[in-house]
């Protein structure tokens, strides 16, 4: 989560001293997951920049792990999204097909399918990364989605909670507020869902 941030915070300084600490946690393809997917949300540029720090600090020659074919990427991504948006795939899919529908098939087979589906990483971990990220970038909507999506595909409160204070440490104080008023709101949806199930 700290190295997804840092990325998005493009704090080079902090992402190269978080590889130590980080690299004791996870393991080698854990970490090179965590930044190849930032490139879904911060760009090309800047996700080459991030693994061009951990190739200079780690040493490591990269392995492509990825044997699918495009049309396994859009079934696999059709499983990953539905698991991250649950009751919400269907609207999800709608409102990104009336922005523009190739739009739609990149979202579920490149987003979900190529790279979040992909093996190294599980995708809590990969949901929780994303949180930590979109919450640095400021982009409330998405950043929501996200939120229910970390909870939908098994992630605790206290962990979600846990990738926003690591958020929290490259926001101003109103990104820091947009960020938590965000899993306020989720919290609230949840918890009136579990009312209505139990009346």
């Amino acid at each position: 989560m700290r190295v997804s941030a840092a990325v998005a915070a493009r704090d080079g300084a902090t992402l190269e001293a978080s590889f130590p600490q980080v690299a004791e946690e996870v393991s080698r393809e854990a970490m090179e997951e965590a930044l190849l997917q930032t490139y879904l949300f911060v760009g090309y540029p800047v996700a080459m920049n991030a693994l061009a720090a951990w190739r200079r600090w780690s040493g490591t020659v990269p392995v492509g792990v990825e044997g699918t074919t495009p049309s396994e990427w859009s079934h696999r991504g059709e499983r990953v999204c539905r698991a991250v948006y649950g009751s919400q795939y269907e609207a999800l899919r709608r409102n990104v097909r009336s922005l523009h529908p190739d739009l739609e098939e990149w979202m579920v087979t490149e987003g979900y399918g190529k790279v979040l589906g992909r093996p190294g990483l599980g995708l809590v971990e990969r949901e929780l990364c994303i949180v930590a990220l979109l919450a640095v970038i400021r982009v409330p909507t998405q950043l929501y989605s996200h939120l229910r999506g970390a909870l939908s595909v098994g992630a605790t409160k206290g962990q979600v909670e846990r990738a926003l204070e690591v958020a929290g440490e490259f926001l101003p104080p109103e990104g820091w507020e947009e960020a938590r008023g965000n899993w306020r709101k989720v919290q609230e949806r949840v918890a009136r869902r579990e009312e209505d199930g139990r009346g």
